[in-house]
């Protein structure tokens, strides 16, 4: 499970990374796509530190809890993620840079 939590930690920092290049404006449905995947990373964290700190006297709600945690976590990491329109440029020199970057 802490494997799981470090993989989509990483997806999530790569998502926002790629939405942070510089002269790229990410689409509302991206941007609600890594504020879902954020909220449940941290919903399903939240479960597993609180099963772990309760250890044998967690029962049986907790571990439904957890297990519908990151049933849905991993759910949401599976889809794919929303199409972007692409970075949008207002300029020639910014689609000149974009030219650039790409080679």
């Amino acid at each position: 499970m802490e494997a799981d939590l470090k993989r989509w930690s990483l997806k999530i920092d790569r998502l926002v990374a790629k939405t942070e290049l510089v002269g790229a404006h990410p689409s509302f449905d991206t941007l609600t796509y890594i504020d879902e995947l954020k909220a449940l990373h941290a919903v399903a964290r939240s479960k597993l530190e609180t099963f772990k700190a309760r250890g044998d006297r967690g029962g049986a709600r907790l571990e439904a809890e957890l297990e519908l945690a990151w049933k849905e976590a991993d759910a949401a990491f599976k889809k794919p993620k929303p199409r972007t329109s692409g970075a949008q440029f207002d300029s020639e020199a910014d689609r000149r840079l974009r030219q650039c970057k790409s080679r």
